[in-house]
């Protein structure tokens, strides 16, 4: 049974495919037959004849050119990318989004929400005790909070930045062999005895004089050694022409080889064509071998490449401010140039700020501080005694002016001049202190660029012992600040920094320029002069209050009861 279902299946196929075919099939068969004949010719002719780029659409010879350069030499692709960046405005777009945004240290986020974090932790250890009948309870510290007394100076800038970026491009050199046939001529110049034509005959065409022989002999003399010519004839001129001259029959044919050169510049049209680049140095990078095989021919050159380096520079307007201002805890103060030229091109613009940190005196919540009867809570407030600070502060004031007092100049609290240096709306900022976390360890900020006088300045400000004198330029170029100084004065001791700055204002005794400021001290009469109870001494506070606790009237009165009351009860009254 299977195999006659099979011999069916097979039959089935052999009449399908022997059947005829219908006409419209037919037709569509001729229609295609008919096509493809009449593009056979236009094939064969394409097939036979040279390609021509100018029938190729969007060909640009010189595009094809550039990338087959890159594609033998492809290390070259970076620098062509880095040139072609250098104008590009969504680059530029770009790097100032990086440069301009808003930075924000951990640390200091950390340092802000420490003291909430350890009452989230345990919050029943500084609310526990409290009772309603309002008895006295126990005071607990609160843990360290981030506010602290005292100020800093913020600087920013605004004005114009330059922008100065390097690249390279190459210059290979494109060597070419051209040959040519040359038909060379004889001519006599001074008569035709010799049977060859006037040399004259030969102007006004593609031909040049190219050398001379000597003529045939007028004159022979022999004897019995030898033969020689007593008068030469005129010597004959060798004409060598592009171009065949149907009168004459040349005595020689020869093909010549045209080497032409040029160098290929297409790299370097960026940087060339921009009026902002400037050429620093070209140095060859391809001279071995000097002698190359081009089409068959041997040419030398000294030099094959060339590498050239261009400084490109930008202007724009520009402003790093945005950190300060959106802390909106800084007081804007005023505004220098930097480089005392006008119209002023670069400004620095001058903020005091709040010093970060941990308070400087230990808080706390007192039960007994709060009674509260049927619902009505009240507060004691305590005030502390501000004359024993005052009192301590000046003592210390004059323990320092003993141990700094300079017998040479006669002056006291004399401070160390330091510098540190930092680029205009740049990334690397050496002159960072008080106000900003010391970063650990010298050698990360050195290997950064910064010097170790720098770094140390950096944690001396930190520390609260430098005075800010102001700002100068150090370099500039083209009108436009490039890298200022930030100058300080550096002492001993923070009270030591506080009796200068509060002091100077006093006498008055501004600070001298930048460039010129020496930190020097008082002299006996210019201290003698001061009002320290007029001077603001809270951040040095902390220092006094760490090593005694200043006295309260209230804990000091409640203590009082309390003895009077167990004397009472001893003696039974």
């Amino acid at each position: 049974m299977r195999l006659i279902q099979s011999l069916r299946i097979g039959l089935l196929g052999l009449l399908a495919v022997a059947a005829p075919l219908s006409a419209q099939q037919q037709d569509a068969r001729a229609d295609g037959k008919a096509f493809g004949e009449s593009l056979r010719g236009e094939a064969q002719e394409a097939a036979k004849s040279q390609p021509n780029a100018a029938n190729l659409p969007n060909y640009d010879r010189n595009a094809v050119r550039n990338l087959e350069t890159l594609a033998d030499a492809p290390e070259r692709i970076e620098s062509n990318a880095a040139a072609a960046a250098t104008g590009h405005q969504g680059y530029r777009a770009m790097r100032d989004s990086v440069a301009n945004r808003a930075r924000f240290d951990p640390s200091e986020i950390e340092d802000v929400i420490a003291r909430s974090l350890a009452i989230n932790e345990t919050p029943l250890d500084y609310t526990s005790g409290m009772a309603i009948s309002g008895g006295q309870g126990n005071c607990v510290p609160l843990p360290t909070g981030s506010g602290s007394a005292g100020t800093y100076t913020a600087t920013c800038n605004s004005g114009t930045r330059i922008d100065q970026s390097v690249g390279q491009c190459a210059v290979p050199l494109v060597a070419s062999v051209t040959r040519r046939q040359q038909w060379h001529y004889l001519c006599n110049e001074t008569s035709t005895v010799y049977g060859y034509p006037w040399c004259s005959a030969f102007d006004g065409g593609s031909c040049r004089i190219t050398g001379y022989r000597p003529g045939p002999c007028l004159q022979w003399r022999e004897d019995q050694f030898y033969r020689y010519c007593t008068e030469p004839g005129d010597p004959i001129a060798e004409i060598t022409c592009d171009t065949p001259d149907a009168r004459y029959t040349p005595y020689a044919v020869t093909t010549d080889n045209s080497i032409d050169t040029f160098s290929d510049e297409s790299q370097c049209i960026g940087f060339a064509d921009n009026g902002d680049c400037t050429l620093d140095n070209e140095i060859c990078t391809d001279a071995d071998p000097q002698t190359r095989v081009i089409d068959g021919v041997s040419v030398t050159r000294p030099c094959w490449e060339w590498q050239r380096s261009y400084t490109c520079t930008s202007r724009e307007a520009a402003s790093d401010c945005s950190d300060i201002e959106s802390q909106g805890t800084c007081r804007f103060i005023g505004e220098e140039c930097l480089t005392d030229e006008m119209p002023c091109e670069t400004w620095e613009r001058i903020y005091e700020c709040p010093l970060p940190g941990t308070d400087i005196s230990t808080q706390y919540v007192c039960d007994g501080d709060v009674y509260c009867i049927d619902g009505s809570c009240e507060t004691i407030e305590r005030t502390a005694n501000d004359e024993f600070k005052d009192a301590a502060v000046a003592l210390h004031a004059m323990d320092e002016a003993r141990g700094q007092f300079d017998p040479n100049t006669l002056t006291l609290f004399r401070g160390t001049r330091n510098t540190c240096s930092s680029k205009v709306f740049g990334v690397l900022n050496c002159c960072k202190g008080k106000g900003f976390p010391l970063i650990p360890g010298i050698s990360l900020l050195v290997a950064l660029g910064c010097s170790r006088e720098e770094v140390l300045l950096h944690e001396r400000d930190a520390q609260g012992l430098c005075a800010y004198v102001g700002t100068y330029c150090s370099d500039k170029f083209l009108g436009v600040c490039l890298t200022k100084k930030k100058v300080y004065c550096c002492f001993e001791s923070k009270l030591s920094r506080i009796l200068q700055e509060q002091g100077r204002k006093q006498l008055p005794k501004p600070w001298d320029k930048p460039k010129e400021e020496q930190c020097e001290g008082f002299t006996l009469d210019e201290f003698a002069r001061l009002d320290l109870s007029r001077m603001d001494f809270s951040e040095v506070y902390a220092e006094f209050t760490d090593a005694a606790r200043l006295p309260d009237e209230l804990e000091t009165s409640i203590l009082i009861q309390q003895k009077i009351e167990d004397y009472y009860a001893r003696g039974g009254q």
